[in-house]
């Protein structure tokens, strides 16, 4: 049951979205899927930079793979727990960052959307890997990078840690938005655990069971042995992780990094109302992760 109620993948939202048939909400996106293992296949969507929009009308998914090595940095989006790729919130980054000339590959994990398989920490981790390699095989030198946001912070993170540390490859760099430290704060801060935790037996009951689950999303241990340039985002009116959480984290990664100028901490101004998971209507967003990455 805490499985289900961390991952929340269940609440496949939007209920009767068409997951094959992206065009119904974004332009220049194809639907498909790769097998990640055996027995697992996950459902992602490309959207390819809007400057190559009128291009990409009527295209099949051989010119999308090719499109892939046109130089434009490359976008492996990993959304947080609950819904599917085509959530609101989701379909909006892809949008945004699409019109700024960014490849996005957003993926369903395994047991989410219309992907197979169970959700679990260390099956993300290979999800999110294999389709690394599934990109970096089609992307020429174009750059990839991971952008995880809220519990896809920290599937980011593995990913990106195991890339490093078991095979010595650097992903080209790693955006956090909506943050947190490990699963364990985040579920002591998260709203639904107001009341529960006023009761005895709450860090027995449900942080400890956290562990017994495998269930960890140590962002913390994570971008301590991190190299790659390392963007942190969070609203100051994120009540579902609080942003010091995230300032908790950049500090952390700041500490280890030994070329500070690689990690940088952005917040968005209250007045903005963004939130925990509208980030992405920020219109000066695109900008701002250029200006880090050096990205013209």
């Amino acid at each position: 049951m805490l499985t289900k109620f961390v991952f929340l993948n269940l609440l496949a939202f939007p209920f009767f979205a068409d997951l094959r048939r992206p065009e119904l909400l974004l332009n220049n996106t194809i639907s498909l899927y790769l097998t990640t293992e055996p027995g697992v296949t996950v459902g992602i969507w490309h959207t390819v930079p809007g400057s190559r929009g009128a291009e990409a009308v009527g295209k099949d998914q051989r010119w999308y793979e090719e499109a892939l090595a046109d130089a434009h940095p490359v976008i492996i989006y990993l959304h947080g727990n609950g819904g599917t790729r085509a959530a609101s919130h989701r379909v909006q980054f892809l949008k945004m960052m699409g019109a700024a000339d960014f490849h996005i590959l957003a993926l369903d994990y395994r047991g989410y959307g219309d992907s197979s398989g169970h959700p679990t920490e260390s099956g993300f981790t290979t999800d999110v890997l294999a389709l690394y390699d599934w990109a970096k095989a089609r992307s020429g030198n174009s750059s990839i990078l991971f952008w995880g946001h809220s519990l896809g912070t920290g599937i980011a993170t593995n990913a990106a840690r195991k890339l490093q540390e078991e095979r010595g490859v650097q992903v080209d760099a790693v955006v956090l938005e909506s943050s947190y430290t490990n699963i364990r704060e985040a579920a002591i801060h998260v709203p639904i655990s107001t009341l529960y935790r006023q009761f005895p037996g709450f860090e027995y009951l449900i942080l400890d069971s956290l562990a017994r689950a495998d269930m960890f999303f140590r962002s913390d241990e994570n971008v301590k042995v991190l190299a790659c340039p390392l963007l942190i985002l969070h609203a100051e009116d994120d009540t579902v992780l609080p942003p010091h959480l995230g300032r908790e984290l950049f500090e952390m990664a700041r500490s280890a990094y030994k070329d500070k100028t690689k990690v940088k901490f952005i917040t968005f101004p209250e007045k903005l109302g963004l939130g925990h998971d509208y980030i992405s209507f920020n219109p000066e967003l695109p900008a701002l992760v250029k200006d880090f990455l050096n990205i013209k």
